[in-house]
């Protein structure tokens, strides 16, 4: 169990960082890296010398942790402005 917390790292680091970037670059870039952080993370827990299919297990956790990363960061985030032409 202890084996999944890299992927899970990666993804929530790549979750939160992405939501930096333009919106139209969020998801491939996002994707890219799920699949290089889940190769990853099989070969350096040793996981490849069993077998490659976790590499089916470790793409997805990178990917929905990256997911909910950026959920939690977008909904977290403070307004820094409030909207012209309105007052309080």
């Amino acid at each position: 169990m202890e084996l999944e917390l890299f992927p899970l790292a990666c993804g929530l680091l790549t979750g939160a960082l992405v939501g930096l970037l333009r919106p139209s670059l969020r998801l491939p870039l996002a994707a890219a890296l799920a699949i290089v952080f889940g190769v990853a993370a099989t070969v350096l827990t040793g996981e490849a010398r069993t077998s490659w299919g976790y590499v089916l297990v470790d793409i997805p956790l990178v990917a929905v942790s990256a997911g909910a990363a950026n959920v939690l960061v977008r909904t977290r985030r403070l307004p820094t402005a409030p909207p012209t032409g309105e007052r309080p």
